[in-house]
Formats: structure tokens, C-alpha cells, sequence
């Protein structure tokens, strides 16, 4: 029997901002023997994440730098094929830290969850049940405390978690206005996620008038996943007491020097708001409740996920420069093979 072979895209170069292709490199190489206490993964799809653009720059970070010259961290879901761990087992399917890679020899201490068979596809273990759905789950939950009447204005409205911050706003009862960068995303957002209301930011000359005229009693939830100037000006539409989500801050491409822009303080201190960030990371001990009641939204046609599958490993280096283009439509995902 020939040995097996992995295809790994490994990071090569730091890059300065929003990684490109040139920063990553395709390697072959034999696969290693799994050891005592240690799982082989065949993977199947590999995620594609704003996180990563942090993870790959040198900067400070709630994650280490990936380190040059290994595969790119990532999310992935696949089938373990063999097993020297007690707990697991060969021919099942799960969901963890396995980078871009075919295979991954690794500890259990990387899997996030088992993969719980489902009339849904493998790859919504990325989407839906996987970080940006759960994301969403429990940010505006967790941070938001939605109630029935409020209103959510949400940044990247169309994005891997924007598209199910609106339908769960939906499912709770709110108004939901989204923000995003084109027409087509926009039409999309109003038809499958959710929105009352959408706002294209890039034709708006006044971002903050544009908002107001879409949210005029204001906004009792912001969840941001961008920061930056979009961030500045709907601050500024908030009702008294609401609640900000920081979930992201994509709108800068780099944090050295750092960046400068209108101050919040006033508005936090008279609008009484409640400001909080979200690292998905904390909540690790909720990802199976939360995964398995958005699996029954799902089943039960009330949340829609969409997803944009690259086929082939060798997509994946150019496809975080092509997240930060907001040029795929839904969640961003390369089957390995």
C-alpha cells in the first residue's frame, strides 16, 4: 500500500494587512504515522474566515501568529481514519483546529465537536453549525439580549455571520437593518436573511443620515463586524441603553499604527450603552447546545444558510483576499478535494 500523501497550504511570508496568494505556499509531503493518543483526519472542507487574516499577520492578537513555514490555521471538518484515542473512533465525522491540509495528525484536544449526523450537508458543520453560525447564536443572545419590537442594525449584513444575525433577529422578534457593499448583497440580505431594511455603505455620501433614514427610532442592538467609519457612524443611532456587539473589526487592514477616528466616549456615556466584545474562543463549552438548536432552525426551514464552495486546495491561498473583497456570497469554503 503506497503511502499517503498530503497537500498542505502552508503560510510562507507575513503578510502586512489583508494576506494574498503570495503569502502561502502548496506542499506535498507523506503523511505521518498517528501516534499513541493521536487521530488521523482525512479533510473533507476547510474554512475560510476574516479571523485569519490576524492570525497571519505578526501583530498582537487573542491567537498567536501562525507560525511560518506550517499549514495555515484553520477550521475544518472531516472523517477520522484511524484512532489511538479511546474517546474516538475510526469512520467518524469532526469538526476542529485541522488547518489547511488533506490530512491532519493531531490530539483531541483540537476537535471542537463530533459531527452529528443530520439530513444536512457535511459542509453546513462550517456555516450554519460551524463558528459563524454559532457565532451569531450566541453574540446576539449572549450580548444582545434581543427582545420582541427592538431594533438591530448589523454590519457585513450579507457575510458568513451577518446572514444569521438578520434571521435570528427575525426569529426574535426585531426589526432588522442590515449594512453591505453592493446592490446584489443588499437584494439578497431583504429576500433570504431577514432584513426589513438594507444600506448599501459604499453609495451612501452620509453614512450616518442614510442610516438614520433607514432606522428612524434608532437602533436598541448594533452588532458590528467591521469597526472603523461604518462603526463611528452607528454609534450615533443608537437608542438609550442599547447594547453593542463587537464581533469584528474587518474595516482595518492593519492595528500598527493604530488607527485613529471620531471618539465614542460621549456617546457611550450619555446614550448609557453597553459595549462588549465577542472571541468566539470563550464559549467553547456552549458550542454543542448552540449547534444543535440551529441545526432544528435549520431542519425546519426557518434559517437559510448559504455557502460559496472553492473546489480544490489549491483555491484556498487567494481566498482570504477574496473574503476581504466581499466577492463570494455566503460562507467562503474550499473542498479539498
Amino acid at each position: 500500500m503506497s503511502p499517503r500523501e498530503n497537500r498542505q497550504v502552508r503560510l510562507v511570508a507575513r503578510p502586512n494587512g489583508i494576506p494574498q496568494a503570495e503569502h502561502f505556499s502548496l506542499v506535498t509531503e507523506p503523511v505521518a504515522a498517528s501516534g499513541k493518543g493521536e487521530i488521523l483526519v482525512q479533510n473533507h472542507y476547510l474554512s475560510v474566515d476574516p479571523a485569519q487574516r490576524g492570525w497571519a499577520n505578526d501583530e498582537g492578537n487573542y491567537s498567536a501568529p501562525v507560525p511560518l513555514d506550517t499549514p495555515m490555521r484553520a477550521l475544518a471538518v472531516g472523517e477520522i481514519l484511524e484512532s489511538n484515542v479511546a474517546e474516538f473512533r475510526a469512520g467518524e465525522h469532526v469538526y476542529g483546529w485541522f488547518g489547511w491540509q488533506r490530512y491532519c495528525v493531531t490530539t483531541p484536544d483540537t476537535v471542537l465537536r463530533r459531527v452529528v449526523p443530520s439530513r444536512l450537508p457535511l459542509s453546513a458543520n462550517l456555516s450554519v453549525l460551524g463558528m459563524n453560525g454559532i457565532t451569531a447564536y450566541l453574540a446576539l443572545h449572549g450580548l444582545g439580549d434581543p427582545k420582541s419590537g427592538e431594533h438591530v442594525l448589523v454590519s457585513t449584513a450579507a457575510g458568513s455571520v451577518g446572514s444569521f444575525v438578520g434571521q435570528l433577529a427575525r426569529i426574535a422578534g426585531c426589526r432588522a437593518v442590515g449594512l453591505t457593499s453592493s446592490a446584489d448583497k443588499a437584494a439578497l440580505a431583504k429576500a433570504r436573511y431577514g432584513y426589513q431594511d438594507m444600506i448599501n455603505y459604499r453609495e451612501a455620501t452620509d453614512l450616518g443620515a442614510a442610516i438614520r433614514t433607514a432606522c428612524p427610532d434608532g437602533n436598541d442592538i448594533f452588532f458590528d463586524n467591521t469597526g472603523g467609519p461604518i462603526a463611528d457612524a452607528a454609534i450615533r443611532t443608537m437608542r438609550l441603553r442599547g447594547r453593542v456587539i463587537q464581533c469584528g473589526t474587518a474595516a482595518n487592514a492593519s492595528w500598527t499604527p493604530v488607527p485613529s477616528g471620531p471618539r465614542p466616549e460621549r456617546e457611550i456615556l450619555t446614550r448609557r450603552l453597553r459595549w462588549s466584545g465577542f472571541i468566539i474562543f470563550d464559549h467553547l463549552a456552549e458550542f454543542e447546545t448552540a449547534a444543535a438548536h440551529l441545526a432544528e432552525l435549520a431542519l425546519a426551514g426557518k434559517i437559510v444558510h448559504d455557502e460559496e464552495i472553492l473546489l480544490g486546495l489549491e483555491h484556498a491561498p487567494g481566498a482570504i483576499a477574496q473574503l476581504y473583497r466581499g466577492d463570494n456570497h455566503g460562507k467562503l469554503i474550499v473542498a479539498v478535494d
